[in-house]
């Protein structure tokens, strides 16, 4: 029987930590009960900040859930404990909410400051796997975040234990942002920046052509007339109006090949009855994502914007919006 090689040992050790860590938020998500609902309410209707705190590795986590929460929809901050001992802690007023992490529930720095957050008259929701701790029996509400042992091969290096608590703040934050209705429109406020910026913060009227740029015709236009509208703009693709100028249907360059391999006459038609009715539109508000995501589901390249009388003002192509990092 051959011997395992280094590498093969090293990836069954990583295999194993990784299975570990699973368990383990595997483990707490069974335990959780309705304390877990009583904080997120509580966080929900904080009426002033929620400020997370934590020492050492924890306090590492504590400014991820920090920050997760403050893009999420909530205003939220790290707080580091021995900071708040020496005069930080006169950012939390009555009507904050303090998340306080610790594995032990004994972390000196963080129990030192407990007295004082109960005299200002913040809430307190602790979360620690040591429900006997005097952290879990000063806070309002105890999360647990208990784990078997810790990844580190001598049950020493926070590791497992700081994955539980990673886990429990994303819960928490996730299960916030639903009761806040938090939407894509809101999380674009706060990531204007970068592709995820441009995808939720640009819209179609600041990258659409629009005036002479948009092909149209009107419907009683000649198929000749309407290929000439269609070939000299650089779309591909000529919208159709009615009277009133009214969208009423699309002709594309696929339509176009579409008559010419069925062999019938038709340049004597008008463009009004080779045109396909009810096409896909937006307005000049939709989020560019939005429209990308339409352009997308149903395999098209371009997209005609319309007011709200379905009069054609602009056009976007799908380039357009891979040019914008979409």
């Amino acid at each position: 029987m051959s011997t395992p090689s280094r590498n093969e040992h090293i990836t069954a050790s990583g295999k194993k930590i990784l299975e570990q860590e699973a368990r383990a938020i595997h483990l707490i998500a069974e335990r959780l009960d309705d304390r877990f609902a009583a904080a997120v309410e509580l966080l929900a209707s904080c009426k002033g900040k929620i400020i997370i705190s934590g020492m050492g590795k924890s306090g590492l986590i504590a400014q991820k859930i920090a920050a997760t929460m403050a893009s999420t929809g909530s205003t939220a901050l790290f707080l580091h404990p021995a900071d708040a001992a020496h005069g930080d802690l006169g950012i939390v007023d009555h009507d904050d909410i303090v998340i306080c992490l610790s594995k032990s529930g004994t972390t000196e720095e963080l129990n030192f400051i407990i007295p004082a957050l109960r005299q200002i008259g913040a809430k307190i929701i602790a979360m620690t796997g040591n429900q006997r701790s005097f952290l879990a029996q000063n806070a309002d509400i105890t999360l647990d975040t208990d784990i078997e042992k810790e990844a580190c091969p001598y049950d020493l290096a926070p590791t497992t234990s700081t994955t539980a608590m990673l886990a429990m703040g994303d819960a928490l934050a996730i299960s916030l942002m639903q009761q806040k209705n938090f939407t894509q429109r809101d999380f674009a406020l706060t990531h204007p920046k970068g592709s995820l910026g441009r995808r939720l913060t640009v819209k179609v009227s600041d990258i659409m052509a629009k005036g002479n740029a948009v092909p149209l015709v009107a419907e009683s236009a000649s198929v000749t007339d309407l290929i000439l509208e269609m070939t000299s703009k650089r779309y591909g693709v000529s919208a159709v109006v009615d009277s009133d100028g009214a969208l009423c249907g699309i002709f594309t360059d696929g339509d176009l090949r579409r008559l010419v391999q069925s062999g019938r006459e038709f340049l004597s038609l008008s463009a009004g009855v080779v045109m396909t009715a009810h096409p896909k539109t937006v307005t000049t508000g939709t989020l560019a994502k939005e429209c990308l995501d339409i352009l997308e589901t149903y395999r098209i390249t371009q997209l005609l914007v319309c007011d709200h009388e379905k009069h054609p003002v602009g056009m976007v192509h799908i380039h357009d919006l891979i040019t914008l990092g979409l």
